[in-house]
C-alpha cells in the first residue's frame, strides 16, 4: 500500500481507497456520479451546480440533488433547472415543475409544454389549462382534436401564427 495525494484536496490517502477520507472525492472517477459547483454564488446558491449519480461520499446512497441558480442533474432545483425531476422558475425535464415548465410531464404555473401539460397556458399531446392546445385539450378555452374554441384559436394564433389553422 502506498500513499498518494488526493487530486481534489491534496491530502495523502491510500492508493487502495475508493474515496478520499478527508474530502470524499471518489477515486474511481465517475463510478458513482459527478458533481460540479461553481465558486460564484448568488444569494448563497452556486451560479451553476451539476450533480449526477449517487452520493456515496456521504455514505447515504441517495441521488445527488443539484441546487443552484442553474441546476443540472438527475434531480435539479434552481432558477433554471434541467434534469429528470426539475423544479424551478424555468424547468426542463422528464417531470418538470415551475413557472414555465417544458418536459414529458410539464406542470407550469403560467406555461407548460410537454407530452402531458398542465398550466395556465398548456401545449402538449394532452393539455389541461385555461388556454389549452394539443391533441387532446381540456380547459376553459381549448383548441385540439377534441374541441376548437374560437377564443383559443385567436389566442394561439397570436403566438403560433399560421401553425394553428
Amino acid at each position: 500500500m502506498a500513499l498518494v495525494k488526493c487530486p481534489e484536496c491534496g491530502k495523502e490517502k491510500s492508493d487502495k481507497a475508493l474515496m478520499c477520507p478527508h474530502c470524499g472525492f471518489m477515486m474511481g472517477g465517475r463510478l458513482f456520479g459527478y458533481e460540479y459547483r461553481s465558486r460564484i454564488e448568488i444569494f448563497r446558491l452556486p451560479l451553476v451546480h451539476i450533480a449526477l449519480g449517487y452520493n456515496i461520499s456521504a455514505l447515504t446512497g441517495r441521488l445527488r440533488v443539484a441546487k443552484g441558480i442553474i441546476a443540472i442533474g438527475n434531480v435539479a432545483v434552481g432558477v433554471v433547472a434541467i434534469g429528470g425531476l426539475s423544479i424551478g422558475v424555468v424547468s426542463l425535464g422528464v417531470l418538470a415543475l415551475g413557472l414555465a415548465a417544458f418536459g414529458g410531464v410539464a406542470i407550469g404555473l403560467l406555461l407548460a409544454i410537454g407530452g402531458l401539460a398542465v398550466g395556465l397556458v398548456a401545449i402538449g399531446g394532452c393539455a389541461f389549462g385555461y388556454y389549452a392546445f394539443g391533441g387532446g385539450a381540456w380547459g376553459v378555452h381549448r383548441f385540439g382534436g377534441n374541441a376548437q374554441d374560437p377564443e383559443a384559436i385567436e389566442f394561439f394564433k397570436r403566438y403560433l401564427g399560421s401553425w394553428v389553422e
